[in-house]
């Protein structure tokens, strides 16, 4: 059984991060993405990492993040990614 202290692991990344941008929770987003054929469809998002910092602002005030005017792009992806 799992620590309770450590964190699943991911296997289609990319596919995860697609879906919580679609609005799907962290926990159902990790489901799909890990299912034995993930990504072979979707999966369309760019990583954050490939973002310009205007594309992550954009999405930061689509979900509402604050004080994304004063953050730097890795600030930005680290507040889109625990949202």
């Amino acid at each position: 059984m799992p620590n309770k202290d450590s964190l699943p692991s991911i296997k289609n990344e990319e596919q995860y991060e697609a879906l919580k941008d679609k609005g799907y929770s962290k926990e159902k987003a990790a489901r799909i993405a890990n299912t034995k054929d993930s990504g072979k469809k979707g999966g369309k998002a760019k990583k954050y990492e490939e973002r310009t910092k205007e594309e992550l602002y954009e999405k930061a005030q689509e979900v509402g993040i604050e004080g994304r005017s004063k953050m730097t792009k890795e600030e930005l992806i680290e507040a889109l990614r625990n949202h």
